[in-house]
């Protein structure tokens, strides 16, 4: 019974865990360790052994997907336990497919294994609710900061980076009707303001972020300055938004990010693009690519990018045209940008508006942008071209190098060798 019921949550998983193969099987004799791409994970329900598996042929799982496995497996047999009786496995389905991953982001997110995370799962089912809220035609938005330092700490840690605390007397505890004046999700806006809270789920003031943190647009719609923050707020600290397009956006250190978009929670992990773009370009540019990917994503915008690993003069070869054709303003705007490299255009504020336009973005190895606008001859690649204008592009163009993709309607796609090869989102 636990591998039937396991089906109604597969997909979920597999989203997850970026298109991954997994089951769920009876353990026949001793297992060997977890191979680099697989994730296996060990546990007994009604006095029998169970393995849980997850295959990914091309990138390895991260630490971060271990752990998740991890307690994804605990909750489910926990679960489990309580629906064992005949009869009443439909109601474990429907139960499993409305909470297991919220309670496995609760679990993960509570720090100390031995305490309970119901306070958490408290807020996030709270922001469920509030992602759903609208305020005059306008999806409301909010945030809360969760410390585990004391408050000396943490006024020292607000005072060093420049931003602004407003304590709260008495604390205000994080109740199902918490939001049910219109000024705790209008003024507290989850970007500039935040909650913050305690251990214990008390709300203990208001943090006002510092403009002079955050240096360009990704860096805001990244959340680079509250990721620096709760770096430093303690182990286990975590921040938590609800955002412009009503996602849930959780925040974890290092610089990790638990996503429920469309109702599904999904991990978007640096070390996943980085170990897809390594040995194509330098980590630095690396990172400024991929956080400039998931603000296209969270913001709407698609693109195509291209790490061509052959030389430039395969281009010519690749190109049915460009974006704008052969006009003289276009092509003044292009000369001005090429052969600069990732970082240098993003610090411009310049990365996201060229891969906000139209076209497939081209950088080389050495992270220098070769062409923008260009649109690519999918006849060179044509047995493996399939979907929509932009996955036959990336299928096309990763014959020819790394590329990413990123979906209008929001997910991150990878491409290697004319096949995707992970999807978040």
């Amino acid at each position: 019974m636990p591998a039937a019921v396991f089906d109604a949550i597969r997909g979920n998983i597999e989203t997850l865990l970026g298109g991954a193969s997994v089951y769920l099987e009876v353990i026949e004799g001793e297992r060997g360790e977890s191979e680099i791409q697989t994730i296996r994970e060990r546990f007994i329900i009604d006095e029998i052994a169970y393995t849980f598996t997850a295959r990914r042929s091309e990138l390895p799982f991260t630490r971060t997907e271990v752990a998740f496995c991890r307690e994804l497996m605990t909750a489910f047999a926990a679960m489990f336990t309580g629906f064992r009786q005949e009869g009443y496995a439909a109601h474990f389905r429907t139960a499993l497919l409305a909470s297991i991953m919220d309670i496995t982001v609760a679990r993960s997110l509570r720090g100390d294994r031995r305490k309970g995370f119901w306070p958490i799962q408290q807020l996030i089912q709270l922001l469920k609710n509030l992602s759903y809220q609208r305020y005059e035609g306008k999806p409301a938005t909010s945030g809360f900061i969760v410390h585990r330092t004391t408050l000396p700490e943490l006024r020292r840690l607000i005072e060093s980076r420049g931003h602004t605390l407003i304590p709260l007397q008495p604390y205000q505890s994080i109740s199902p009707n918490f939001f049910n004046n219109p000024l705790a999700y209008r003024f507290v806006d989850g970007n500039s303001l935040f909650f913050v809270a305690n251990v214990a789920m008390q709300v203990t003031g208001l943090l006002r972020t510092s403009s002079d943190q955050v240096s360009d647009d990704v860096e805001r719609l990244t959340y680079r300055n509250i990721f620096s923050f709760i770096r430093n707020a303690g182990s286990g600290a975590f921040a938590i938004t609800v955002n412009d397009s009503s996602e849930i956006e959780v925040l974890l250190n290092p610089d990790k990010l638990l996503v429920r978009r469309k109702g599904v929670w999904a991990v978007f992990d640096p070390d996943i693009f980085r170990s897809f773009l390594g040995g194509t370009l330098d980590q630095s540019a690396a990172d400024d690519l991929l956080w400039t990917a998931y603000a296209l994503s969270k913001i709407r915008h698609g693109t195509v990018i291209l790490i061509l690993e052959r030389g430039a003069k395969h281009l010519e070869g690749l190109k049915k045209g460009s974006v704008g054709g052969d006009d003289p303003v276009g092509r003044l705007v292009v000369s001005r940008v090429k052969g600069r490299k990732i970082g240098e255009l993003k610090r411009a504020g310049t990365l996201l508006r060229i891969l906000s336009s139209d076209g497939m973005t081209v950088f080389n190895k050495g992270g220098k942008l070769v062409e923008t606008g260009f649109i690519i001859d999918t006849s060179h690649a044509r047995e493996v071209v399939s979907g929509g204008g932009r996955t036959t592009a990336a299928c096309a163009a990763s014959i020819f190098g790394r590329v990413i993709k990123v979906s209008q309607d929001g997910p991150i796609e990878l491409y290697q060798d004319g096949r995707q090869v992970y999807r978040f989102g």
